[in-house]
């Protein structure tokens, strides 16, 4: 037992042999090189480093030393198990010293690839891995094989065992309960096969959420720093326009102030002129020219004048600039919606069956593309006379966007619809009637439409690439120019009735529906 518990103890935790060039982790454990070595390199690919026996995280790759006792003690384990496995079983039929495949019970004999052919020809004997003994395969008493089992005693027996010692028990010959045991094994190993199947189905959907979650992570991060980037963009734009507005002001109020300033200068210099003639008048002492002085002067009464002229200074109140800021930051962050930073686009691809004969639909389901030539798509009640086309999916509760590319050329309408919506005739526009709302460029002129509401949008000159945003409960219907960063162009608020179709209009243009991840160029 003593040697059975120090093997043990020399057994690598994670091959479960005895170690070969064992190492040592700073926290005290031992493993062989090569399995620490490959177990750190798969821990390198996920970031992360932990000894497996006590599960110590590492902030770098952990150093191994070599732990040169415990080298010298598993070398002699090794040198004792290669002597005891050179026992080794050969041919009794070969001249030369050949290994054999096979032992037969019956004939006691071992045999090599060669002789076994010729053996197995001849009689149908049972056959075992090669053994140089063969007493225990047979009866202590009889000196037979043991072909029987006895199931009462849970022995094997010869077939003089069973006609004496073991009469009236339940006795079965080998073969036939091996078979019977095998025939439970396979069942047992079908359901083993299943239910492997079944874990590694799971493993390879956790693998799935794994990228998916790392996808999504990497998705959320580029959306804040897109955020970020454009709120930067805007306090950097609100600055500089605070700080140009607040110059100006000085500017005005400075000129103001300065002709304010040389016409109060030049009446103070009559003043002083006025001022310097009464004082002489009123040093005269002849009566006669003071009366003569003031009738010649014809000074009036209300030689000065009552009051400056007023003078207000420009409107830089630091209180009221702050309320303005405050204001514009809400508009700002009540202008970004931040929900779909943390989702996976919808999955929408295009209804051929609602397409119009002029509207090409490629493989994927994804681009819609106007073309001359007819399509002679076959007729149905959902398809649309004009060119025009919805999504297979549909919406009727619940938070969803999705990106769509849009060509430079021709007119195109970007938005959604209730299935419900005529097929034919001007009630089939989409954004012309009460069921459906769009984004429409025109011309190269943008506006947004619903039924016989139309807001136009001045301030957007080049939309290549939109996102649109729908919020089901909450009756919105977004739309965002993807260009870096994202910004939002116009949101609709509307009470939704039906579920809602992603509709797209191409009028000498194309659109491209983006699939997740879809790095490819733009129309």
């Amino acid at each position: 037992m003593a040697s059975e518990d120090l093997r043990e103890e020399l057994n690598c935790s994670i091959c479960l042999e005895v170690y070969r060039d064992p190492v040592t982790l700073r926290c005290g454990h031992n493993f062989c090189r090569k399995c620490i070595d490959q177990l750190l390199g798969t821990q390198d690919q996920a970031g992360v480093y932990t000894c497996p026996d006590c599960r110590k995280r590492f902030t770098s790759r952990p150093s191994v030393v070599r732990n040169n006792t415990l080298h010298n003690i598993s070398e002699l384990f090794h040198s004792s198990e290669a002597e005891t496995s050179s026992d080794r079983v050969y041919c009794v039929y070969c001249d030369l010293p050949v290994e054999a495949v096979k032992t037969c019970l019956q004939c006691e004999t071992s045999m090599c690839e060669r002789h076994l052919r010729n053996h197995n020809r001849s009689v149908q004997h049972i056959l075992l891995d090669p053994t140089a003994s063969l007493e225990n395969r047979k009866c202590a008493i009889h000196k037979k094989i043991l072909d029987y089992y006895c199931a009462e005693d849970s022995a094997f027996i010869c077939s003089s065992c069973g006609l004496r010692e073991h009469q009236g028990h339940q006795v079965e010959l080998l073969d036939e309960l091996v078979k019977k045991k095998q025939e439970e094994l396979r069942n047992v190993l079908e359901k083993v096969n299943s239910k492997t199947e079944q874990t590694e189905e799971i493993i390879r959907n956790l693998y799935k959420d794994v990228a998916k979650i790392q996808r999504q992570a990497e998705r959320v991060t580029k959306g804040i720093n897109e955020m970020f980037q454009d709120m930067k963009r805007q306090l950097e734009n609100l600055k500089e326009s605070l700080i140009c507005d607040v110059v100006t002001k000085k500017h005005q109020s400075l000129l103001s102030c300065s002709d304010l300033i040389q016409e109060l200068e030049k009446e103070k210099e009559e003043l002083l002129a006025s001022k310097r003639h009464l004082e002489e008048q009123c040093n005269m002492a002849d009566p006669y020219k003071v009366l003569q002085e003031e009738t010649q002067s014809g000074f009036p009464d209300g030689v000065v004048r009552s009051c400056a002229p007023s003078y207000r200074s420009g409107d830089m109140d630091l209180s009221l600039i702050s309320q303005t800021l405050h204001t514009i930051l809400r508009n700002i962050i009540s202008g970004m919606n931040l929900w779909f930073y943390t989702q996976e686009p919808a999955d929408v691809c295009l209804d051929i069956t609602t397409a119009a004969n002029n509207v090409h639909i490629s493989a994927d389901l994804r681009c819609a593309t106007y073309t001359k030539e007819t399509q002679n798509f076959q007729e149905t009640a959902q398809r649309f006379q004009m060119c025009q086309v919805l999504s297979t999916i549909s919406f009727a509760s619940g938070r969803h966007y999705w990106d769509v590319d849009t060509s430079n050329l021709g007119n195109w309408r970007v938005g959604v619809c209730y299935p419900s919506m005529a097929r034919h005739g001007d009630e089939s526009n989409i954004g012309y009637n009460c069921k459906s709302w769009t984004l429409r460029r025109c011309n190269n002129e943008f506006l947004v439409r619903h039924n016989a509401d139309c807001v136009m949008l001045p301030h957007v000159t080049v939309c290549n690439s939109l996102r649109v945003f729908l919020d089901y409960e909450a009756g919105q219907l977004s739309f965002y120019d993807r260009e870096d960063p994202i910004r939002p162009l116009h949101t609709i608020s509307a009470t939704f009735t039906e579920p809602l179709h992603a509709a797209f209009m191409v009028c000498g243009s194309c659109i491209k529906i983006r699939e997740l991840g879809d790095r490819t160029e733009r129309l």
